[in-house]
């Protein structure tokens, strides 16, 4: 997939005022306020023209390849998009809890919805969530029980000398007192990024299994490497409805038996708007009966959060599984297709609602992570 908006930067140079012509969402910044105390340049467009500026002015820039100047560029553009949605005010002060988290989710879910406009591919978009999801990180590492998981998890998804250039730009980029501080802790992250091997790739695992529980436990060497006690296969599928995971399944996998929710759902008579507790739990026991007897099967359902896949996963493992992650990822428009012509239509709402709560998996998350994306044309 071509890179649209990398093509029209390059044509009209790295300008914040430009990109928020094209990007309304941009512009809309400027009605946010911020805390004086801790930006006393004014409200978050106008930090984000700071933060931009010092970015394109850094010693290192020059010499990143184009894609990774135009990436790391929207990443700076967008790092505190989360603040549109989250900014109040408690006790008079402006305050903006979990921008970081929330501004991940609302640019994927912008990049997604408008795949034409911005022309990323899936792995682009991710790197530019990631980034913006982890730009605070360089800040705070260190305040953490376990700062090397913290980068270890972070270097699995972004290079984290990328994550260095925008929390550099993004701490010098303000007016405030403890500026030089802070400057100082970014610097503190490069150097232990680096002593701890995860500067330019993510670090190596002696396996995947090994990686899996680190990620899991986070009470373990990373150097370590565990006994494998696996024994037999889980497939987990993940996507939003509509993805093509049940055509997958039937072309790749027709031998193994299927948990399906949504089958499971209509055999039980339950409509898609009640609860799906009882649902959940039927398709436990089921899981259950195969987990005893070390026989590999399919978990088929939309598993859109980590924290979904987490329990399921931990569940499958203490029956000593290897889980496999499938997911599956197909344009907004051809999603909306799909959606008209489906049986079981899906109200718009709920559909909008699952893309914004949308997780893709990571890598670590279990011991194979398959991405199958069909690319915006």
């Amino acid at each position: 997939m071509h890179c649209n908006i990398c093509d029209e930067m390059s044509e009209n140079g790295f300008s914040l005022s430009w990109l928020a012509k094209q990007y309304p969402e941009l512009s809309a910044l400027k009605q946010i306020p911020q805390n004086p105390e801790y930006h006393g340049e004014g409200d978050v467009y106008q930090h984000t023209e700071m933060v931009c500026r010092r970015l394109t002015e850094s010693a290192l820039w020059q010499f990143l390849p184009s894609d990774e100047q135009t990436l790391l560029f929207l990443a700076a553009a967008f790092h505190d998009i989360g603040k549109s949605v989250c900014t109040k005010q408690e006790d008079g002060v402006w305050v903006s809890p979990r921008h970081t988290l929330l501004g991940e989710k609302v640019f994927r879910c912008l990049a997604y919805r408008e795949a034409q406009r911005f022309g990323l591919t899936f792995r682009q978009r991710e790197t530019v969530a990631k980034l913006i999801r982890y730009h605070g990180l360089p800040v705070w590492f260190w305040t953490k029980e376990r700062p090397d998981f913290e980068l270890l998890r972070a270097s699995e998804t972004i290079p984290l000398r990328l994550l260095y250039l925008l929390s550099h730009a993004d701490v010098l980029g303000r007016i405030a007192k403890d500026t030089k501080e802070l400057a100082q802790q970014v610097e503190l992250f490069a150097e232990y990024a680096k002593e701890l091997g995860v500067w330019d790739n993510a670090w190596t695992f002696s396996d995947a299994y090994t990686r899996v529980q680190l990620f899991d436990r986070q009470d373990m060497w990373h150097g370590a490497q565990l006994y494998n006690d696996t024994c037999f296969d889980v497939i987990v599928m993940a996507g939003l409805p509509l993805a093509g995971k049940d055509t997958w399944i039937e072309k790749n996998r027709p031998q193994l038996p299927v948990i399906s929710l949504d089958a499971l759902r209509e055999t039980m008579k339950i409509p898609p708007t009640k609860s799906s507790g009882k649902v959940v739990q039927a398709a436990l026991n089921q899981a259950r009966v195969f987990l005893r007897d070390r026989q590999p099967f399919i978990w088929n359902a939309t598993n859109l959060l980590r924290e979904t896949r987490k329990k399921l996963i931990t569940l499958f493992s203490d029956y000593k599984a290897r889980v496999h992650i499938y997911y599956l990822e197909v344009p907004y428009h051809e999603l909306l297709e799909r959606n008209q012509i489906r049986t079981r239509y899906i109200p718009d709402k709920a559909l909008e609602e699952m893309i914004r709560k949308l997780e893709p998996p990571e890598p670590w998350e279990a011991e194979k992570v398959t991405i199958l994306c069909k690319e915006q044309t």
